[in-house]
């Protein structure tokens, strides 16, 4: 495939890593700023599915940090799932996405998480990480793309009581 030949050529990656990639499922929570990068770069990459989770509308305010979304998504006042969706069909249409316009909460949460590989928490809630660290039974692992207030840049690792490892 010559839209992954630089993937493919890279050996950590290579034709099985991107075949790997391809059978991905990978469920975002948050599309802000993080969220919103975090998703463009894994649908350039060619990871097959992405879970794209908010509640939120985009606002004329997140157009001066959240990338992906134009002012007629803020005009229209259009969910970010939505606009998500729509703006990584045109820059990858091989993949799968589904849009999920919800509040996550414990309720939720296992049908939003249980049959994908990574979660990816890009949100600013400390209970909606709360809620993903108590259900996170079935995953490998969690990755959380903000800083907590107790630790500034960089990422850590946390072990959380159901065994899934939690990357803050």
């Amino acid at each position: 495939m010559e839209r992954y030949s630089r993937q493919e050529a890279f050996f950590e990656i290579g034709e099985a890593g991107q075949q790997k990639l391809l059978r991905s499922r990978v469920a975002i929570i948050g599309l802000g700023a993080l969220g919103s990068a975090s998703a463009n770069l894994l649908a350039r990459a060619g990871v097959g599915f992405l879970r794209l989770v908010d509640r939120d509308y985009v606002e004329y305010s997140n157009l001066q940090r959240q990338m992906l979304y134009t002012e007629r998504d803020a005009r229209e006042a259009v969910p970010k799932a939505a606009a998500t969706e729509e703006h990584l069909r045109e820059i990858n249409s091989e993949i799968e996405y589904e849009p999920v316009i919800t509040d996550v909460n414990g309720g939720n949460i296992r049908a939003l998480i249980e049959d994908v590989d990574l979660v990816i928490d890009a949100t600013d809630n400390v209970e909606i990480r709360q809620i993903l660290n108590a259900n996170g039974w079935k995953l490998t692992a969690i990755y959380n793309t903000h800083s907590n207030a107790d630790h500034i840049g960089g990422n850590r690792y946390l072990q959380n009581q159901t065994g899934c490892r939690v990357y803050a």
